[in-house]
């Protein structure tokens, strides 16, 4: 997929297109309780150690991405080396999912993110979350362990220079 993908700094504009997304089937299914994590993702929005971005294809936004410093939460990743950060996202737009837009706007997130120096990205799906745990494999990530996390066991995923 050669289409160039946008990600704008979220903002509290934002907010209402982000409560919609979360409370999408697909959305909910991974991400959980709509009103928890619209709680949580718009109060990280003055979080210094979290960016977050509204990503669009063209003009259209459709999904929404989290970049954040590792040592910010307790993550149980183990050691990493200095300025690893992870990655979260979802797509919001129902007919967005399932085209190759989740795994080519990360790998073009993630190449930007190396390129300017970052020593290693990481994140950890749901290992039942199959078309995240591909999606992420297609963006060049490589399964690491399981990792236990707040919300229950997770994959390690990491990508590298």
């Amino acid at each position: 997929m050669t289409l160039l993908y946008t990600f704008r700094p979220m903002t509290t504009a934002d907010l209402p297109l982000i409560r919609r997304w979360l409370g999408e089937a697909e959305v909910r299914e991974w991400w959980g309780d709509p009103d928890e994590q619209y709680s949580l993702v718009s109060g990280d929005l003055d979080e210094p150690a979290m960016d977050q971005f509204i990503v669009l294809a063209g003009n259209r936004p459709f999904g929404y991405l989290q970049c954040y410093q590792l040592t910010a939460w307790n993550t149980g990743f183990g050691p990493q080396p200095e300025g690893t950060r992870g990655i979260d996202q979802f797509i919001g737009e129902g007919d967005m999912i399932g085209r190759g837009h989740g795994s080519a706007f990360i790998r073009q997130f993630v190449d930007e993110q190396l390129q300017n120096g970052l020593p290693r990205i990481v994140t950890d799906p749901d290992p039942n979350n199959l078309r995240a745990v591909r999606a992420y494999e297609r963006a060049g990530f490589v399964r690491d362990r399981m990792v236990e996390t707040p919300d229950g066991p997770a994959l390690l995923m990491v990508r590298e220079p």
